[in-house]
């Protein structure tokens, strides 16, 4: 897989160069992972609602050919993008998705920090009260609200075209928190973001996209 820096970069030119490498590229053609920062942007799903952005401001929205909601991207966050040939590595979205999370859930690792999944909601989520912490959740899970007690981190949708796959995964790093409070993230009302700086993890956004990285290029070797 090979692996390019994309830096501080416009979202919209980052996904039409995503889109424009799927179509070019054929069965020879060798995996990249794009790593980049965004200036402030919401993106919104495919299937996306417009009532879920609450009041968007001076920030602009943006429509996505990804699956999911709506999310946001700024400064302080590492997005990475895994353009992967799925048929090549003999997998479906189900397992793609599983590998980005495993990845995710493997840096905060090394950051003493213990993700979990939410079922139905990709992504990767901390327990807000305790984030270093292994056990589960105490009590039982409520339905009426799945994300009780739980802050999300980390944002994932993805698009497949000819089981070629692109968009991917953003990680909170350190960043303004605050746009998050305009939007329902991922659709989901009341939902709270969380970065690792609001976590007591002080770390450089370079070596956050080098431990990214290092964990998706590794989940996507063959």
């Amino acid at each position: 897989m090979q692996i390019k820096l994309l830096g501080r970069c416009d979202w919209a030119a980052t996904a039409d160069a995503m889109r424009a490498f799927t179509a070019a590229r054929d069965d020879s053609t060798p995996d990249e992972l794009w790593l980049a920062e965004h200036d402030p942007v919401f993106t919104q799903g495919i299937a996306g609602r417009a009532q879920h952005v609450l009041a968007a401001g001076e920030i602009p929205v943006r429509q996505s050919d990804r699956g999911g909601q709506v999310t946001y991207h700024g400064p302080g966050q590492v997005v990475a993008y895994p353009l992967v040939d799925m048929k090549r590595l003999s997998i479906y979205v189900k397992e793609y998705v599983y590998r980005i999370e495993a990845a995710v859930l493997n840096v905060l690792e090394s950051y003493g920090v213990t993700g979990h999944r939410v079922a139905g909601a990709p992504g990767l989520y901390v327990r807000l009260d305790d984030p270093h912490s292994h056990a589960a959740l105490l009590g039982p899970a409520d339905p009426r609200d799945p994300f009780r007690g739980l802050g999300k981190i980390a944002a994932l949708g993805i698009k497949v075209s000819r089981h070629r796959a692109y968009h991917g995964v953003a990680l909170n790093v350190a960043m303004d928190l605050e746009p998050f409070d305009r939007i329902d993230p991922c659709g989901y009302a009341g939902l709270q973001a969380v970065d690792l700086a609001r976590l007591g993890i002080s770390t450089p956004w370079q070596e956050a996209a080098d431990r990214l990285a290092s964990r998706l290029a590794n989940q996507f070797t063959p």
